[in-house]
């Protein structure tokens, strides 16, 4: 393994969380700036709990931010609503945000604009004109994932497909993606439905619905399985029952990196792993302030919504030598076995690995 000085990954990833009371004064101190950040699912996933940490990580290493006000809680798209709200209401320069729905946050995303305050999606878009996008693709995550296990398959057999917090922006592009590769494979059968089962990014919800559906008898009918990054929990289900491995799909996280990296502990198991960026949290800080500094943003031509940052995901699995290299590659001592790998984002992240593992933002 890696030490965290020397961490290196494919594609870095990352979270972000802002933390504080803003200042008054338009939230301002000296040349620094108030930021807000609102997180509004998945509290406790480690993904989500990353992206708070490299939020932080970001405004304390740009030297730009004087406070951060973080609210980070298991709501839905009205309570997101009122949480952007209450942020302007702090004063705050800028809004970075992890979106629980593409349009029912812009009534405030457009109150924020006439207070002057810059406002930055992460994770997912928003359809907001005036807000900024900065994402994994998620189309192309579901379709890299698919693909390879589809071929895996060789293009026939049932697939049980496990999606993520439905209504989310993300789980939309990622159900897209996979469902346009799903076209070019009609010997593919997909379980339990068309559209999927939904684990709500949730790791608990993750085991009880592999383990009921390995004591239902399903699970010996399969033949390969995607997940949407909950991944870990469905392999040592299945390992507790003493089943037979099938090929699964997951992410980068370094509890099921260490799973496919492993064929003692986990014999025969086969799988691949797709980069999501968590330190979209810590990129999407970096953002707001390069846009409070009036600097021009390239943005990606083939997004769905303008003003967006596409990031490129990377598959590896543990079936081939140039996939095990870069497995092995991944990896980082230290850090949260929840948590993806990447840690940070080139050009768009200024913290070391050690500050995000710390999780401290300006004044904690």
């Amino acid at each position: 393994m890696k030490q965290l000085g020397k961490a290196r990954a494919i594609v870095a990833i990352g979270a972000i969380t802002l933390i504080a009371a803003a200042c008054g004064s338009g939230g301002s101190s000296g040349d620094k700036v108030a930021v807000g950040y609102s997180n509004g699912g998945g509290v406790g996933n480690g993904f989500r709990e990353e992206q708070v940490c490299t939020a932080k990580a970001e405004a304390l290493a740009s030297g730009k931010v004087s406070t951060l006000t973080t609210i980070h809680r298991n709501t839905d798209a009205a309570g997101q609503l009122q949480d952007i709200r209450d942020l302007i209401a702090k004063g705050v320069k800028a809004i970075v945000f992890n979106p629980n729905d593409p349009e029912a946050l812009n009534p405030a995303l457009q109150e924020a604009k006439a207070a002057g305050i810059k406002t930055v999606s992460v994770d997912a878009y928003v359809t907001d004109p005036d807000t900024y996008n900065l994402y994994n693709n998620q189309v192309e995550y579901a379709k890299l994932g698919a693909k390879w296990l589809f071929d895996k398959l060789g293009g026939t057999g049932t697939v049980y497909y496990m999606r993520g917090l439905a209504g989310h922006p993300a789980d939309t592009d990622r159900d897209k993606g996979f469902k346009e590769v799903l076209k070019d494979y009609p010997n593919i059968k997909i379980v339990p439905n068309a559209d999927g089962v939904a684990t709500g990014w949730d790791p608990a919800t993750t085991t009880q619905l592999i383990t009921e559906f390995i004591s239902s008898g399903q699970y010996d009918t399969i033949n390969g399985i995607w997940t949407s990054g909950m991944d870990s929990q469905v392999v040592d289900a299945i390992y507790a029952a003493n089943k037979k491995p099938v090929p699964i799909v997951g992410a980068d996280l370094g509890a099921f990196v260490g799973q496919l990296t492993d064929p003692t502990k986990y014999p025969g198991l086969e799988g691949a792993a797709v980069t999501n960026t968590a330190a979209v949290g810590g990129a999407g800080v970096n953002l707001a302030l390069k846009l409070i500094a009036g600097e021009k943003i390239e943005t990606a031509a083939d997004a769905s919504q303008p003003n967006t940052v596409l990031l490129k995901p990377v598959l590896a699995d543990n079936v081939s030598d140039a996939g095990k290299k870069t497995l092995d590659s991944w990896k980082v001592d230290g850090l949260d076995p929840l948590w993806p790998l990447g840690l940070k984002i080139d050009g768009w992240t200024t913290y070391t690995p050690e500050q995000a593992v710390a999780c401290k933002g300006p004044g904690e």
